[in-house]
């Protein structure tokens, strides 16, 4: 999926939507308490807002089902052997596993917003210590997108600059395996794909960015290449580096 501009008023729809109230920012999720990191400028264009669905998250990033199947192939075992008690513990157990591991996707989803603006991406996250994150568009140099059906997707997010985010501050809104330079990532947004364009689209005030938008491969990242989707990004290649790393850099801090 290419995010770079292209000719066209096809390629400038989305970022040339209305800016949504800042005070409705307030009022859903996690709140920023006009703390400059977690809250926009005034002169800031809100695009977008969001947060994950809590039951993609649970199976995604907490990985609730394989911990169910787990437990229910225990519990299949243990009556195939016989074991009828052993069984109904694994059951028992299965469930409660698995509530838990929902209820805490329920909070995590209920703690986080995505905010998209015209200059950057700020992410408010963090159950247990409230955390506000804050990526300028301009140290965006890669973008990945995963598809998890129904329109529901993840967004990664590449970093131009030193080390500066760590994978327990983000986590779960961080790429799987990327642990020298963690990558935060969008998880379990709503159409998904509509919401990576969005983000090319503001990105591109900016310059070309390094790589179009490719399925994430969840596995050790072995300096690994994405190939972008499609003969468009196929003909597109590898484009411009973006500018240095300048301005307001990559911030993260406990609320």
């Amino acid at each position: 999926m290419d995010l770079n501009p292209t000719a066209g008023a096809a390629a400038t729809e989305t970022s040339l939507l209305p800016g949504l109230d800042h005070a409705s920012l307030e009022n859903d999720g996690p709140k920023a308490f006009g703390d400059r990191i977690g809250t926009p400028a005034p002169e800031e264009k809100v695009l977008w807002k969001g947060r994950p669905a809590v039951g993609l998250l649970a199976r995604s990033a907490f990985h609730a089902h394989k911990a169910g199947a787990y437990m229910a192939a225990l519990a299949v075992i243990a009556v195939l052997t016989g074991n009828t008690t052993a069984a109904l513990v694994a059951a028992g157990l299965g469930l409660v596993l698995v509530g838990l591991l929902y209820l805490l996707a329920w909070t995590s989803a209920r703690t986080t917003l995505y905010i998209l603006t015209d200059a950057r991406m700020i992410m408010r996250i963090g159950m247990a210590i409230e955390t506000r994150i804050n990526l300028p568009l301009k140290q965006i140099t890669a973008a990945n997108l995963r598809l998890r059906g129904k329109g529901y997707g993840d967004i990664a997010f590449a970093l131009a600059g030193e080390r500066l985010l760590g994978t327990l501050l983000l986590w779960p809104h961080v790429r799987p395996w990327h642990y020298a330079m963690p990558q935060p990532m969008l998880r379990a947004v709503p159409d998904a794909a509509r919401v990576a364009q969005m983000i090319g689209d503001a990105r591109a005030q900016y310059g070309a960015i390094e790589r179009n938008l490719s399925e994430i491969k969840e596995a050790a990242p072995a300096g690994v290449q994405h190939a972008g989707q499609g003969a468009g990004a196929a003909a597109a290649g590898r484009l411009a580096p973006v500018m240095g790393r300048t301005g307001q850099g990559l911030e993260g801090a406990p609320a």
